[in-house]
């Protein structure tokens, strides 16, 4: 028989009861930035279940932000891009990617002795860190990125090929 499905109605009730005993931010803010909806078992341990949720996509941006910093490795793609960004961009991005990577330092503490206190502490400055000092400027960068940004670094290209 298959295992039903945790509601996101139970998943809210569970999380608003953790949320006034660790002054977590709210559900739906969490949920935006960090698809908590996603977890799909009731378990005893929700706040780890939400840290993992939460370090899971850390770690994506981590990926992401280590390809653009060192795209040595990177497709070709990726080179293009680095091409937009200026050096205030890049000294962003080596900070976002220091604070990220000393989230998965933590995550592996978390692992290894879990603590339902340290479990709060952890998704309250995550959650804080991404909304005063990484979204709004990330979100700048990748919208740079885009290939519709009409920036005014476009490569010239000055060699014919005839």
């Amino acid at each position: 028989m298959e295992k039903e499905k945790f509601s996101i109605e139970k998943l809210k009730e569970e999380y608003q009861i953790l949320k006034n005993k660790y002054n977590l931010p709210g559900f739906s803010e969490l949920n935006e930035l960090f698809d908590i909806e996603e977890i799909e078992d009731e378990t005893d341990y929700l706040l780890r279940k939400i840290r993992r949720a939460i370090s899971e996509k850390t770690s994506g941006y981590l990926r992401f932000v280590e390809t653009i910093l060192n795209p040595s490795n990177a497709p070709i793609f990726f080179f293009k891009l680095v091409k937009k960004l200026e050096s205030e961009d890049k000294e962003f991005l080596s900070k976002v990617y220091d604070i990220l990577g000393n989230f998965e330092i933590e995550v592996i503490a978390l692992e290894l002795d879990y603590s339902e206190e340290k479990e709060a502490e952890f998704i309250k400055r995550v959650y804080n860190i991404f909304n005063d000092e990484i979204k709004e400027h990330f979100l700048k960068i990748i919208k740079k990125l885009e290939n519709g940004d009409s920036d005014k670094r476009k490569e010239s290209n000055g060699s014919y090929f005839g």
